[in-house]
């Protein structure tokens, strides 16, 4: 993924891109303050919970706008977009509906599991 034109300060791609570096070649504890700076947080929200379905949307429609227009444009789309068709049909009026849709993340109801954190145990 290019990520040389880009602001190393800002870059998001950059910042992962030096982690993941860092964890393979590194013997020391690898910090993440420069990629937690590359989104935009400072250190008190740092430390405040966020949603990880919000985190990896963040993550990939950044990665996803900085392959924008390079060989690798289509790694994200190619990797979570999935197609959604909708068919609708009345019962008592002539009137149908098809239409396809794209998704990039999909709720899913597990039988029997009301909540979270009983799908973990």
């Amino acid at each position: 993924m290019p990520t040389e034109q880009n602001d190393p300060q800002a870059c998001i791609a950059f910042s992962m891109k030096r982690v993941f570096h860092d964890l393979k070649f590194c013997s020391k504890p690898v910090g993440t303050k420069k990629l937690t700076k590359s989104f935009g947080w400072d250190t008190n929200e740092s430390f405040l919970q966020h949603d990880v379905h919000a985190l990896c949307r963040f993550l990939l429609d950044n990665l996803e706008s900085t392959m924008k227009n390079t060989p690798v444009q289509n790694t994200i789309p190619n990797l979570f977009q999935g197609k959604m068709k909708s068919y609708i049909r009345c019962k008592n009026v002539k009137f149908e509906s098809r239409r396809e849709e794209l998704f990039y993340d999909i709720q899913l109801n597990v039988k029997g599991k009301l909540d979270s954190k009983s799908l973990i145990f």
